[in-house]
């Protein structure tokens, strides 16, 4: 340890070519040194190893033993140190063969990770893609320990100091199946409240959310939840199957072919809608070819 702190990185590359050439002047040409320098460095390190290194012989110089055994170390040593400091070479996404790690609800799953999966499929067949449920409260720690890459999430919602890229804002639209009697048009507000509705409790049994918050904020009546559920598929099939309605992000049942959609009778506020990850994965190409794959299809 005390010799390594008395070296300093161009002591170690000059040995590796003076242990290369065997001349003192074709080192100082290679190095684009003087000759003096390569002879003041070689001082130093016969110093600091208490070995000459290098002896003078017939055509040039003649490594010693000790020399001979920190040839192959220090060779490999310096390449794997040019390797660590040099450029990130460019990503190929054909020939990748990383696993991404990304954290999301259902929603997230089916709003972004699905029409981004085919072209992701397609671009880099080589990769795998896992998916961790979203837990908000753990998204900082899991990020900075590299246990995900990415995380979808609201804006509002992200914790303070990740990156972000808004994918896009999303607004609530009220949702039940096709041939609904309720459904023919929008609802007034007494018939919007009459309804028997699901609501998503992601903590499990809530009958309460931004709808209810909405309606009490405006004066209004409240409405009737019957439903409460963890999940937003499970959601799509209790409509499907009942006359139950309920406030559902718009992009998430836009395509459904078993729903129908209209405009609420009351506004209820949307959310924007965000790709969130650490500094930390911010300036590597891979990561940064994922999050421009998935916001462009995502837009």
């Amino acid at each position: 340890m005390n010799n390594l702190r008395r070296l300093d990185l161009n002591l170690l590359v000059t040995l590796d070519v003076l242990l290369s050439e065997h001349n003192v002047t074709r080192a100082a040409e290679r190095l684009n040194f003087s000759q003096p320098s390569i002879s003041v460095h070689l001082s130093k390190l016969r110093d600091i190893f208490g070995d000459p290194l290098l002896l003078p012989g017939p055509r040039g110089m003649r490594p010693t033993a000790r020399a001979e055994q920190l040839r192959e170390p220090l060779r490999l040593a310096l390449e794997a140190l040019g390797r660590a400091v040099s450029p990130a070479s460019p990503f190929d996404p054909r020939e990748a063969n990383q696993t991404w790690r990304v954290a999301a609800s259902d929603y997230g799953e089916s709003t972004i990770l699905l029409p981004a999966l085919a072209g992701l499929r397609a671009a880099a067949p080589g990769t795998r893609l896992a998916v961790l449920e979203l837990i908000p409260p753990r998204i900082a720690r899991q990020a900075e320990s590299g246990e995900i890459d990415l995380a979808f999430h609201t804006i509002e919602e992200a914790p303070p100091g990740m990156r972000h890229r808004l994918l896009f804002r999303e607004r609530y639209v009220l949702a039940g199946r096709h041939g609904h009697p309720r459904l023919k048009r929008r609802p007034t507000l007494a018939q919007f409240c009459a309804m028997e509705h699901v609501i998503v409790s992601p903590d499990g049994g809530g009958f309460s959310g931004v709808t209810d918050r909405a309606l009490a904020a405006a004066g209004l009546p409240p409405r009737r939840v019957a439903l409460s559920v963890p999940h937003f598929l499970f959601v799509i099939s209790a409509l499907a199957s009942t006359d139950m309605v309920a406030l559902l992000p718009e992009r998430l049942v836009k395509d459904h072919p078993a729903l129908r959609r209209v405009a609420p009778p009351v506004e209820v506020p949307g959310y924007e809608m965000a790709m969130l990850w650490h500094e930390r994965s911010h300036r590597d190409p891979a990561h940064q070819w994922l999050r421009e794959h998935i916001a462009s299809t995502v837009a």
